[in-house]
């Protein structure tokens, strides 16, 4: 049976209040995880800024948005990878449309 492949765009917060060296670690961490279990496309990382609203009383966070492609099961795993790490305020994929051409 033929795996199925799609794209997919993450962006995640990382809490900024820790010390730089851990949101760089966190941020290379998950890059690493989306690596081994798909193809990284672009990552981008937007740096610290104001949230709408505070989250555990933090105005600010740290924005990494990455896209990449991988099998259908990996999302649910990476998604519940950013709720067990307590560096990570929010997280979410999003499956990317592909646009099919006319015939």
């Amino acid at each position: 049976m033929e795996k199925v492949v799609n794209s997919y765009e993450t962006l995640f917060i990382v809490n900024p209040t820790i010390a730089e060296d851990d949101i760089k670690a966190t941020v290379d961490k998950f890059t690493a995880l989306i690596a081994e279990n798909g193809t990284v496309g672009e990552i981008d990382e937007w740096g610290k800024r104001r949230l709408a609203y505070p989250i555990n009383d933090i105005p600010e966070g740290y924005y990494v948005l990455v896209n990449f492609t991988s099998e259908s099961a990996f999302p649910a795993e990476l998604e519940r990878r950013y709720n067990i790490d307590e560096n990570i305020m929010r997280g979410i994929v999003i499956r990317l449309e592909t646009k099919k051409a006319k015939a």
